[in-house]
């Protein structure tokens, strides 16, 4: 149980522009949940660009407190990301110290 608590998620969203569209869409899913739970700063969604093949690509990361937002985008589950590189998309200015540390 404690594992599945623990559990962060990630979804490609596409390279350059086309990026656009599901971060939206991740946004607007987000935002309900977020506003439902008490907007708890351990619940975010984080964005990265990563090099691969071509092109750049970008995914989204979801906290493990986000974890509903996350299966309504069918993202997969993963480590927790690196925090080099990434942006908040969706939660709270201050959960970087709660989800990542003082770092």
């Amino acid at each position: 149980m404690e594992r599945r608590l623990m559990t962060w998620r990630f979804k490609p969203l596409g390279a350059g522009m086309w990026a656009d569209i599901p971060s939206e869409e991740i946004k607007q899913i987000f935002q309900p949940l977020f506003e439902s739970a008490g907007r708890p700063a351990e619940m975010a969604v984080f964005m990265r660009q990563e090099e691969g093949g071509l092109h750049c690509e970008w995914f989204a990361y979801f906290s493990p407190a986000a974890e509903s937002a996350a299966k309504a985008v069918e993202a997969a589950p993963c480590e927790r990301p690196l925090r080099e590189g990434l942006t908040l998309l969706a939660g709270r200015d201050d959960c970087w110290s709660v989800l990542f540390g003082d770092m």
